[in-house]
């Protein structure tokens, strides 16, 4: 049906709105799937996951998945797929399957394809990280090299494409003189 990616800055309210998009997307008897790619490594994440989890209503499914979103997708059948977010399943990417830059571009090519050709609404939730300053060292510029060029992949294929900053969600691609490239 359609991707649409939800993007911002940490605390933004991106991942709220995402929710909101989900349940504005899923009529009374649909199937939503919430797609995790956090982890619980430590008790502070664990909490925050378990309170995301609290918040969603019994309509929604939790499929955690670190690295293979694109796998759920193929295999659920689901109205509404939630994936939260890129920005986690890209260090997943890098730190714990080790890609390397082709690997990052078949995992990225099959995950657009696969909700590209899904019947179902895909909601992505990404950072956007590149409007800060250069980071020092070779790994994080790297991670900040791809998360960029996933999002553009992701920005490309979306149908709406929402920035939230402070809360209030604006569709990029709606704007007057929108481009992309």
């Amino acid at each position: 049906m359609s991707i649409i990616l939800v993007t911002g800055g940490a605390r933004s309210g991106k991942s709220r709105f995402a929710e909101m998009l989900a349940d504005h997307h899923a009529n009374s008897g649909a199937k939503v799937i919430f797609v995790a790619t956090a982890e619980a490594f430590d008790d502070e994440m664990a909490e925050r996951i378990n309170r995301h989890r609290a918040a969603r209503d019994r309509r929604w499914r939790t499929v955690e998945e670190p690295c293979n979103p694109a796998a759920v997708v193929r295999a659920a059948q689901a109205d509404v797929y939630l994936i939260d977010c890129l920005t986690l399943l890209l260090a997943n990417w890098m730190f714990q399957a080790k890609v390397d830059e082709a690997g990052f571009w078949d995992k990225l090519t099959d995950l657009v394809d696969t909700l590209a050709a899904s019947r179902a609404t895909c909601i992505a939730v990404t950072n956007e990280i590149g409007l800060g300053i250069v980071p020092a060292d070779p790994e994080t510029r790297l991670y900040r090299d791809w998360l960029g060029w996933m999002n553009q992949a992701f920005a490309r294929s979306a149908e709406q494409v929402f920035l939230v900053t402070s809360g209030i969600a604006v569709d990029l691609k709606a704007l007057p003189g929108a481009r992309v490239l």
